[in-house]
């Protein structure tokens, strides 16, 4: 991964990459904390660097803002490739998927505010859609395997519960934990399919 600092093909120093890591784990902090008022010298602050290795990684606040998001798409990536594949003789698979990103999106209603705000939708985008809908795809082979899912079940119904789920967390319409497990049900195979 390069950055606005980094030629592309070379690889950052380690240094500058802790730096990144410090600037963006900061800047998720800040943006759940207090969402979009949070400003590029405060994230510096929290960071313990100088505003300038703030603006070296990220030259705009909206490129701190798509970044901090990528940052989060890709650990719910990693759980959907790991955590969510565990066990899958359960058929547990995208419950835990779809728990998971409940409990992100309520605990970053700041971030999801800030995104929203900046880039007027918090979904992602690019190369990480594109992975998380293939993980997301092989969740419903294993949970379809296991016998404990409709047969047919998509990537995009999945994204639709997803914006569902989000919109509940946001304007705080409801138990989100409820409305998963609700869905679950919906999910499930009919006795007679």
């Amino acid at each position: 991964m390069s950055t606005p600092s980094t030629p592309a093909g070379r690889r950052p120093r380690a240094d500058a990459e802790r730096n990144r890591d410090r600037v963006l784990t900061a800047a998720r902090a800040l943006f759940e904390e207090r969402g979009d008022e949070v400003q590029m010298p405060e994230v510096a602050r929290a960071a313990g660097v100088g505003i300038g290795t703030v603006y070296r990684h990220f030259p705009t606040r909206r490129a701190l803002i798509e970044a901090t998001a990528e940052h989060r798409f890709a650990a719910i990536l990693e759980f959907a490739r790991t955590e969510s594949r565990r066990d899958p003789g359960s058929g547990q698979g995208l419950a835990r998927y779809l728990r998971h990103v409940g409990q992100v999106l309520a605990e970053d209603k700041g971030l999801s505010a800030s995104v929203v705000a900046t880039m007027g939708s918090s979904a992602p985008q690019g190369e990480l859609l594109a992975q998380l809908q293939e993980a997301v795809e092989a969740l419903i082979a294993q949970d379809r395997a296991a016998g404990t899912l409709r047969p047919d079940v998509s990537v995009a119904d999945v994204y639709m519960i997803v914006g569902g789920l989000s919109n509940i967390i946001r304007t705080a319409s409801g138990d989100w934990r409820r409305f998963v497990e609700l869905t679950f049900t919906g999910l499930r195979p009919r006795p007679d399919s």
